[in-house]
């Protein structure tokens, strides 16, 4: 789980980095989204709080690629569904096959990564950081499921994660209805194939009692 906790405590401060939002220092009393000219907010940060919808343009897409490609790549070190572990497992005959998840999970990422970028540009800047602290948490979340399931051959920890997932996903839905609802709408495919995972990975557990 160390990749995955790297993930997460890293996200919101690199995202902030590659926005070229600039930490607050004695010369800036006012957060960002204050406005007026007497705000003592440095020029570059009075017109990313002036034209909010603009936000970050194109970067904020490229860093939110950037970071759902990463939470994808961790989580997918973990999966193994060759292992004699795996196929022994009782499965219900509602699972859809192998190749689905990938088929699935592919659009799914591209999504996110626009749906993220989407509500980014269109946030007030005093809303950014607990949305970016929301995606890290919903992207370490969605990668660390792999890793308790897969990695700790644990069923039962992972209906715990997903469960979890299901929680942030709702929590990212409501912070993205708040600044665009496009955003949002983007997100529903992802929150509704989760709780989906969800019920699968029930069945799983309630199959698999005695292993």
């Amino acid at each position: 789980m160390h990749g995955v906790t790297l993930l997460s405590a890293g996200l919101r401060a690199r995202w902030s980095l590659a926005q070229g939002v600039e930490p607050a220092t004695a010369e800036q009393p006012s957060p960002p989204g204050c406005g007026g000219g007497g705000s003592g907010q440095k020029p570059g940060m009075r017109i990313l709080s002036e034209a909010h919808p603009a936000g970050g343009g194109r970067r904020s897409y490229a860093v939110s690629a950037l970071a759902v490609a990463a939470a994808a790549a961790t989580g997918s070190v973990a999966v193994d569904p060759d292992s004699s572990w795996y196929r022994q497992l009782r499965k219900p005959a509602w699972q859809p096959p192998g190749w689905a998840f990938g088929a699935v999970w592919t659009p799914l990422y591209a999504g996110i990564a626009w749906a993220v970028g989407r509500a980014w540009n269109a946030a007030p800047p005093d809303r950014r950081a607990a949305l970016a602290g929301s995606v890290a948490a919903n992207l370490a979340l969605n990668a660390g499921w792999n890793w308790l399931f897969f990695k700790a051959r644990n069923p039962a920890a992972g209906l715990a994660g997903t469960l979890a997932l299901d929680l942030s996903n709702a929590e990212l839905l409501r912070r993205a209805a708040r600044v665009d609802g496009a955003a949002a709408a983007a997100l529903v495919p992802y929150a509704a194939w989760c709780g989906f995972a969800t019920a699968l990975n029930a069945s799983l557990v309630r199959h698999n009692r005695a292993r």
